[in-house]
Order: C-alpha cells, then structure tokens, then sequence
C-alpha cells in the first residue's frame, strides 16, 4: 500500500470500524482559535470539544485534516524543497476521544492499524512514553513492545500542552527505525536528530488542567488527540525517508519536469519540489478562502506563490506555470477533497494572475539584488537597506530574498533590514501626524502599529472565534468594559464582522466569552455589536454593548454576525450591482455610481442622469434585473490590479481610491463581451459582501425615481422577503381600490390615473387662482415704492404657499421691469420668504442677501438661492414688518 489516497481510506475505515464518526477536514482558517494563523493539527477542529465549552453528537472521531504551516510559530517555509520532511501543506491523520476511551483502547488501537493494517515490521519500531507515565509503559509491554524498545522521555517532546493554561497531559510516540545505512539515533540519544529513527505517530492522553500558577488536577473528561502525517507514513511503506518520494508528490514533480522540460531529479530536483509543494498549499488556501493580498493570511499565501514562481523561474520557465498543473492535482486529491475541484476555475486564475503580475517585477527585483552583490565582498552578507528596498520596491519578502541568496551562500543582514522598517514606520508617523488627523485618529493609528490590521473573515462566514486586542472608548484605550458601560469600540485580531464601506452598513450581531466571565458570578459574557466601522491601519472597530459579565483585553470570544441581516444586506448589495448594469443597458453608459446605500431593510443607489425616468423606464429595468435573479448565476470573486479590472470592464466607483490590489466582482450571464471569458453581464470593483448566486436575491421591485442634486437621480428599491411583503401590500391596495371605485381590479391603474390627472388640474387652478388673488392684492395692496433708487414691492400673504411665492415673484418682476420683490406667507403657522432681483440689478443687490436679512426677524437662520431668486424659512410668520423693514436695510445699502 503505498498511494497517499489509500492510505488515507484505510486509516479513516479503521477507526470507523471501531466506533469513530469520519469527520471532514475544517478549513484551513481557522473558526475555533483567534490565535493561530492557519490549522496546523488535527485537533484544531476538536478544541472546544476537548475543553467541555462545545458538544456534539459523537464521543469519538476520526479525520484527514489539511494542515498549513507557513507562517506565525509553525512556520516551515524556508526549508521547503530542500529537506525530506519540510511542507508547508500536509495532511495530519488522526483518531479523537472525547471522554469516551482512553490509554488502554488508543494504544492498541494505534499498533493494530500499524503492524497488521499498514503491514509495518514490529521489529522496525520504537515507542517513547513520559518518563513518569507508567499507565502508557505497561500497555505497550501488554501489546508485545519489548522494555528495550520503550523509551522513557523526561522532556516536553513526550508532554504536550495546548498553552501556558488549559488542557495538558503526556503523549507517547511511535517511531520507525529506515536501518543503520542511514545517520541517527534513537529518540532521547544525543544523535536523535539524525533521520534513521523517524517519528509516525503521537498519540496524546489529555487527562490534566494546567493552571495559571503552575498547578495540575485531572480533568473530569480524559481525552485522546492522535496525530500521524500522511506524507510521511506514505514515504515510510513506499520504503523511502522522502516524503517527495510518494505518488502525490512525484506526480506533481513530474508534471512541473514535463511543463518547463527540465528533468525531474539531479541539481534541479530542488526548485520542482518546491513548486510542487507549494502548489498544494496556495491551492488550498485559495479554495479556503484565503486570496493574495498585502497583509495577514493573504500575505502569507503571496509568499509562498511568489517563492514557488522564483523557482519556476529558475527552471527556465518563460510563462505562467503554476496555474498549469492546477488539473494535476485535483485528479490526485480531488476525490479526497471535493472543495478543491469546486474551486479549480478559481484557483487557476488566481494563479495565472498572480504569477503574471509578479513576473514583471521579478527581473527588476533580481537583477537589483545582482547589482547589490557585485559590489560587496565575496560571500559578505547583503546589507539590510538593500533587502528592504527589494520588500519595499519590489514586493521582495525578506525570506525570498534569504531565499535565494541560499543558493549563492550568502545571507541578509536582517538587523539593518529590521532598522529601515522601523525607520519607514517613522515616517510613516510623522506624515499621520503631520496629516491634520484627530487625537483619536491618532490613537487607532497606535493601536494599528502595535497590532496590525484587522484579519476580515466576513467573506467565508459569520461565524468565528477572536481574540481581544484593544477597547477604546472616547479616544482613550481601556483595559476592560462591563455591563451598563456604553460607548466602548473593541478591536479583534480576527472578526466576520464586515465594517460600513462602500455603501454597505457595517454589520451587527454577538459577542460571548468562551469561558466564565471576569463578574463575580463567574457567568458568560454577553454582548451586542451595533456597529461596525473602519478605523486607520486596517483596524475594524466594534461597538459594543454588554449585556452581562466583563469583557477585558485578551479575552477570546465567539463572535456571531447575526445572520438575518447579513442575508438581507448582502442580496440588497448584490441587487444594486445588477441595478447598476441594467440602468446602464436602458438609459447609456453615462450612466455611472454616484453613491449607494446597501442595508438590511432597502437599498438605494445614486446615478449620474439628467431626466426623470418614465414610468416605462422603472418598468424595463426592473424586469432586466428580475430576470437575472432568476437566472441564478453565480456570484464570482477575483483579486485583480485596477488596471486589469477596468481591461475587463469592471465598473469603479466615483472618487473612490483603491490600492495595488481590488476585489472584483462578477455576476450574471450575457454575451456582452466583458469579462475573462467575455459574457460577464456586470463586472465591479467592490470590496462588499455577497449572495453566492444570483438567486438568492429572491426578487426586486424598485420604489420610485427620484432627483439626489443636480445631474444625479436617485432609485429606491427592495429585495427578498421586504420586496415581497411590499408586493402583497400593493394587490391588498389593489383590491381595496377595486372595491372603493366599484371597478374591476384590472381598469383601477386607469381609473387612478384619471383620477390623479383630475387632481392635479385642480390643484393648478388653485395655484393659479392664489397667484391671481396675491396680485390684484384688493385695497390693502402696497404700491411699489423705492428705495435708494430701486424699485421695491414688499408683501405679507395669507391663503398662498411657499411653493406659490417664485411663480408671483417672477409676475411682480415683469410688472416693475426694474426692481426688487419680497413676498411673506403665512404657512401653516410658519413663515415662507422668497426674494427676487430683476436681471439689471444683479450687479447692485443679491436676493440671496434679501432673504438673509429678513430670515431672521421670522426666528429662522440662513436661506440662499440665485442672485435673482432666493427663498427661506421663520417659525413667526408675525413678523413681517420686521423683515420687511431688514431687507430694506439692504436696499438702502446697496
């Protein structure tokens, strides 16, 4: 048995056969622990269940977990490809026990499946125990062990402990002896570094709770966590100490050999093993989830691309090679996997336009670092400013560039590398302070110095575990906040909070404590987000509202978007992107996004357009955007430079600014001739979240148009479950109407109509009679008298509207030919104040300052408008003889 994919079902099969539920792989982001950058065990998933804080429906587990280490504490990047047992991407086999079986059934149930399972020789192998854990000694001897081949190990390598707190207990360890050809000793022997005796198996009795003052107590609930690699277990049986050597792996090789025509072994095995190893990871990562980008987990999957493309690069290849071997790989572990092959179009993408974007720098970056060696002494170190304008120029690593200057035997000056980072991050300061910010912004940009932005996890799930790094409140950081305490932004290293950008709101939902809360209750802490915003540095602020215990800095804590609301805002967002194409197909490409709004209960969207549209407009457009709701296409997501985004025909927002890097969003079906593969019917720059297929919109039904400022027109519009609550209010209106006009519901629009026609023709003869009635004044009428010259006509009104005054006004200026008008109404009990300046006198006097002079003696404040009409408001409508006597102040001024 020598396939990774046997191996893999035989092992899950066994552990089925005794009992064990046959648990998928996590992702691997981690959900369940804010602490780690990437699942680098198989326990990871189980956590809580090993702590007793979560349950589930089964007591014992089996699994083939993907395990990443390439960043944080488990990182094993720099020595990838030139070791036999270095990956960043692995597989960690692994049987559970959550207070069900114990010692006694895992140490048997570990020899059985190695000696008779995988036909391992017993004679080949050694166990290691805790040099105290006598339980573990005498069932190895009960299974057959030789005494001589149990090693008592006093250290940590056989105490395993998930922190400097919480569950611990002592392992033992499986080790397999590749024979006296090849260096090393056994476990505990000065040589144990050796790779003759190579472990394959811990198996980890958590039966302890280490306490924060050094103490241990038994566990109430005894557990077992195992772990054997399956690279190395599949090396083991091919008869190799090579994890390269297995199926997998030598299949990846050869298909990197075959695509850059360079042979498989000898001096240039290296550079295929790494892009073959690195293939899986990146590959994985990105169907996790996880895209490049220049901070966090992205960052981290960035590096290991670009590592693994140097090295292609190396092997002469002139064009994009990862993407591929892509279908290589999903026949070899597809099966295995589903999510990979789900996820191929995007993983091939990816990395064809990750490595074509890198591959115009890579020579640049390259032959700098020549250039830099063939000024310094033969093997000298490069100095650090130079690694660090390669990171900072060229998108370098630092371990790239220590990467290949390996080859060449020479290392980096990682001090001076260190110096000039801190030195940019001075400047960086000075220009923050220097930027008129506020003290408060000031203070996020501390806490994003100290912390680093925030991980966003938002795009895979609403669901996820955090850390506490900081609590702000009024601008001050604060250690702690508790129940009845308000005000208070908390910042997680971690959240699936989406924080307010781009038109979508920032979400709400959850906070809750993992353990017994800091209140003298020892109960959980509860508390409700309300908010979520950005902050400078890439931090996301949370306000937060406890609802009981203490939430203190460094807490862990489950966070829960709540789910309802991220539905509704995310199908309003969605919608708004088909709104946006369909306006665009109606009405022209001058069409473009003037601002937007994308909440849980609506969705409004601001278009540069200069008429109202028709009723057959709103009509056209919402069927266009309905019919690709029903279409349920789905939703895709690539990150792309802006210049290649707008190459495809994605839309940008006005005024935004983006980065190196945008998010790209695509959906719906159409032969328009956009996209990559050219029938993308909306493409668009957008950093938000989104439904997965269009469907999941429900439906669309648009409010009204109406005008936002000059030039732009604003459409309101619903979704989902409010569109069709507004739908059934609508037949219930219907109906209603049918009823009140004695009608058949299909001729009510009409009847309507006419009747709205009949309105409105009455309400301009009223207007008009108004107008009649102000002009002819009656006896009480002023004349026009003037002032400094000017002609003036000053009146208070009763029985007119404000709307009325600017079609008076324009009759009183035609009447005086040269003048000034200020009319008065009584509103309602308010005052409404409109001015005008015949054209001649623009020059002299404003109707603007007119207006403002009157507005206050009416108790009002401002006004404005045109030098020949302007208009305002008073609460007195009283005073209007003061105001008339305050604008002619003006006049005599003028």
């Amino acid at each position: 048995m020598t396939s990774l994919n046997d191996i893999r079902s035989t092992f899950l099969d066994y552990f089925a056969r005794q009992g064990h539920a046959v648990v998928p792989s996590s992702p691997l982001v981690p959900r369940n622990d804010p602490t780690m950058m990437f699942v680098n065990s198989g326990m990871v998933q189980f956590k809580n269940l090993f702590t007793g804080i979560e349950t589930r429906d089964y007591s014992r587990a089996t699994s083939a977990q993907k395990c990443v280490r390439a960043g944080g504490k488990h990182n094993d990047l720099d020595n990838v490809g030139y070791t036999a047992r270095h990956h960043t991407f692995f597989e960690m086999l692994g049987n559970f026990s959550f207070g069900d079986y114990f010692k006694d059934d895992a140490i048997p149930f570990a020899w059985e499946l190695i000696t008779d399972g995988f036909g391992i020789p017993k004679d080949k192998l050694y166990t290691t125990v805790y040099h105290t854990d006598e339980d573990a000694f005498e069932i190895w001897k009960k299974v057959g062990v030789p005494e001589d081949r149990i090693i008592r190990i006093a250290t940590d390598d056989n105490f395993w402990r998930m922190g400097p707190t919480g569950p611990c207990g002592p392992c033992t360890e499986i080790f397999y002896d590749h024979g006296d050809h090849i260096w090393g000793g056994p476990p505990g022997s000065p040589e144990e570094d050796g790779d003759r005796f190579i472990e394959i198996w811990n198996v980890v009795f958590m039966q302890n709770e280490q306490f924060a003052d050094g103490t241990m107590v038994p566990l109430e609930i005894q557990s077992i966590d195992t772990g054997m690699g399956l690279e190395r277990i599949g090396a083991l049986l091919k008869g190799s100490h090579d994890n390269y050597d297995t199926d997998t792996m030598r299949a990846l090789i050869e298909a990197s050999a075959h695509a850059t025509s360079v042979e498989p072994d000898g001096e240039q095995n290296v550079h295929h093993r790494v892009i073959a190893d690195h293939l899986r990871s990146t590959s994985f990562l990105i169907a996790d989830g996880v895209m490049p980008s220049n901070d966090g987990r992205g960052y981290v999957l960035r590096r290991i691309m670009r590592r693994a493309m140097r090295h292609a690069h190396l092997l002469g290849a002139k064009d994009p090679l990862m993407h591929r071997l892509v279908p290589v790989l999903v026949s070899q572990m597809g099966q295995a996997y589903p999510e990979l092959g789900q996820a191929q179009a995007l993983i091939t993408e990816t990395l064809k336009l990750e490595e074509e974007r890198f591959r115009q720098t890579l020579d640049r970056g390259l032959k700098l670092l020549d250039d830099e060696l063939a000024g310094l002494p033969e093997g000298s170190d490069l100095p650090g400013g130079a690694a660090f304008k390669l990171y900072d120029t060229y998108g370098f690593p630092l371990d790239l560039t220590q990467d290949a200057l390996r080859e060449k035997g020479r290392g980096v000056d990682t001090e001076g590398f260190d110096a000039a980072m801190a030195d940019q991050k001075a400047k960086a300061r000075a220009a923050w302070a220097g930027s008129g910010e506020t003290a408060d912004a000031t203070a996020w940009f501390d806490l994003a110095e100290a912390h680093g932005a925030t991980e966003f996890l938002g795009y895979d799930t609403e669901i996820a575990e955090g850390q506490v790094l900081a609590i702000v409140r009024d601008g001050s950081a604060i250690t702690s906040v508790s129940a009845g305490e308000d005000g208070a932004w908390i910042i997680f290293n971690q959240t699936p909070f989406y924080a307010e950008s781009g038109g979508q709101v920032g979400d709400q939902g959850f906070v809750r404590s993992l353990e017994a809360g800091h209140d003298d209750k020892g109960d959980r802490v509860e508390a409700r987000i309300t908010d979520t915003q950005k902050r400078g540095g890439g931090l996301f602020a949370h306000l937060v509202k406890v609802q009981n215990g203490t939430l203190e800095v460094g807490d862990a804590v489950r966070l829960e978007v709540d789910h309802g609301r991220r539905t509704a805002i995310r199908a309003n967002h969605s919608a708004t992107h088909l709104l946006h194409e369909a306006l665009r197909g109606r009405l022209g490409d001058h069409v473009a996004q003037r601002g937007s709004l994308n909440a849980a209960d609506r969705l409004r969207f601001d278009f540069s357009h200069n008429a109202a549209l028709s009723l057959e407009d709103l009509e056209e457009i919402e069927r266009e955007v309905n019919f690709f709701i029903r279409q349920n296409a789905s939703v895709e997501t690539r990150i792309m430079t802006p210049d290649d985004a707008r190459a495809i025909g994605a839309q940008a927002l006005f005024g935004e600014k983006y980065g190196d890097e945008v998010r790209v969003v695509s959906m719906g079906k159409a032969q328009t001739g956009k996209g990559i593969n050219g029938d993308t019917w909306s493409i668009e720059l957008c950093g938000g979240t989104h439904v997965s297929r269009t469907g999941q919109i429900g439906a669309f039904v648009t409010l009204g148009d109406s005008a936002s400022s000059a030039g732009v027109r604003r459409i309101e519009a619903l979704t989902g479950q409010a569109a069709h609550d507004y739908l059934r209010g609508q037949d219930q209106l219907l109906a209603e109407t049918a009823l009140a006009l004695k009608a058949p519901a299909a001729d009510v629009p009409d009847r309507v109509k006419a009747l709205m026609d009949e309105r409105k023709k009455l309400e301009n003869e009223v207007a008009q009679l108004r107008r009649d009635l102000a002009m002819a004044g009656g006896a009480s009428a002023p004349e026009a008298r003037s002032v400094n010259g000017i002609a003036f006509h000053a009146q208070a009104l009763s029985g007119v509207t404000g709307k009325d005054l600017a079609g008076i006004i324009d009759e009183h200026k035609a009447r005086l030919g040269s003048g000034a008008v200020l009319l008065i109404a009584d509103a309602g009990g308010k005052a409404a104040v409109a001015a005008g300046v015949t054209d001649d006198l623009k020059d002299r006097l404003s109707a603007v300052d007119l207006v403002r002079a009157a507005v206050p003696a009416l108790g009002g404040k401002g006004g404005g408008g045109r030098p020949d009409f302007a208009q305002g408001g008073g609460a007195d409508p009283s005073q209007a003889d003061a105001a008339i006597a305050a604008a002619e102040d003006v006049l005599k001024g003028a």
